[in-house]
């Protein structure tokens, strides 16, 4: 029942906005294209209506069929059309707000006798070309974005590191979410690409899945060709938890059942999975601490499962650690200037939230009015944190500026 009341008012909301624009598309159709503009305005309607039943039909009647390429996509161009009627409106309410106030001027000056303002076709035509970039934007993100898997090198200068891991390389991945792929021919191209890097320790910093462990399951045999020579490492993210689906589920699965079953896959590829605990690399004499720690977070709305300080016990003389933590927000609150031997953190989490500016002079998305240190390389007082970008997408099933990413870093004595 309560499906069906939120289908309902959603479609009211759809529907209500696309009748909203469609005052200020008729508009540009007469002035553009008036030869054909019967045709293009039942396309405006013919084409949102056909996507919106598929995607119910699919909802309703296959949800629980496989991922299908053809459903993602027509789900995609749905939401971008929305979204980009919705910023559209947006133009379109400033234009009525305006000739509103010259009505009610006219009215009082009595300088227009007309009871009608026209529409602005500046202000719908801006409107318009804003709206169409987003919408561009966005399903080239899929298109084009979702496996542009892109390899960042940075070097990492580590203040007193042993000469034996001096130039050691580090491969970071982290928010593969593994339940939102719709190519696994794609993925498997990433998975070469780490490959090839031919890693001395392989880092994974959380969110394997999006809520149940079972979304690995067709992944598992591609990831698990992933290795390096000093070992693999990671953590638990706070979409590996379960929280946010309601448990048991349909198959009868427990919210601690599906957790450890999750867990099941980190030791099957091979991974160590560090749940509040270190572990020692000795190289030539030295050592070297990998710390990890289960999902910490600044915000309120992410769990505080993490226990540094339970990671740390018996790691206290070796003076070069690097930590593994899934949210960046981790780093301030209990890292920075607290724990001085944690050199380097990795984490991931915030995807540059797979939509904005990434280029090497400026970097915007809107992930960063809510997170200080979201994306790429941060340093204070000789300690750093990295960010990475995420090798997977959640929600919108593409990116477009924030790219996934591969990171690889070389130790360096400074």
């Amino acid at each position: 029942m309560l499906r069906i009341v939120a289908t309902v008012f959603f479609m009211a909301i759809f529907f209500a906005l696309d009748f909203y624009v469609f005052q200020g598309f008729k508009v540009l159709v007469k002035k553009w294209v008036p030869s054909h503009s019967a045709l293009i305005l039942f396309l405006y309607w013919a084409i949102p209506i056909a996507l919106l039943v598929l995607v119910i039909v699919k909802t309703i009647w296959f949800s629980g069929a496989s991922k299908n390429i053809f459903f993602v996509f027509s789900y995609s161009v749905l939401t971008g059309l929305f979204l980009a009627k919705f910023v559209w409106s947006i133009f379109l309410l400033t234009d009525d707000l305006i000739r509103l106030i010259r009505l009610a001027s006219s009215q009082f000056t009595k300088s227009n006798s007309s009871n009608s303002i026209p529409r602005s076709e500046f202000i719908i035509t801006l409107g318009f070309l804003l709206a169409s970039t987003l919408f561009s934007s966005l399903i080239y993100g899929i298109a084009r974005g979702a496996h542009n898997y892109t390899v960042k090198r940075r070097k990492l200068p580590i203040k007193g590191l042993p000469k034996s891991f001096n130039g050691l390389r580090i491969v970071q991945i982290s928010d593969i979410h593994s339940g939102s792929f719709w190519s696994k021919s794609r993925v498997q191209e990433g998975i070469d690409m780490i490959k090839n890097l031919k890693p001395d320790l392989f880092f994974f910093t959380g969110d394997l899945v999006n809520n149940v462990a079972d979304e690995f399951n067709d992944f598992k045999e591609m990831f698990s060709e992933i290795s390096a020579e000093y070992g693999s490492f990671s953590v638990l993210g706070n979409h590996d938890y379960g929280d946010y689906v309601s448990w048991p589920n349909k198959d009868g699965v427990t919210k601690d059942e599906n957790l450890f079953k999750l867990k099941k896959h980190h030791k099957e590829l091979g991974w160590n999975l560090l749940v509040n605990e270190h572990h020692v690399i000795e190289k030539g004499g030295d050592r070297l601490v990998i710390l990890g720690v289960e999902n910490w977070s600044g915000h309120r709305r992410f769990p505080k499962y993490g226990d540094l300080n339970k990671a740390l016990a018996g790691a206290e003389t070796v003076q070069n650690k690097l930590l593994l933590s899934h949210d960046p927000s981790h780093w301030r609150a209990e890292v920075l200037n607290k724990n001085p031997s944690i050199k380097a953190t990795f984490s991931g989490h915030t995807h540059g939230m797979q939509f904005g500016i990434d280029s090497k002079y400026y970097r915007w998305s809107p992930v960063k009015y809510q997170y200080p240190e979201w994306v790429d390389m941060y340093s204070e007082n000789d300690q750093f944190l990295y960010v990475n970008r995420g090798f997977g997408y959640l929600g919108y099933p593409g990116r477009f500026g924030f790219l996934p990413e591969i990171t690889v870093f070389e130790l360096v004595s400074s």
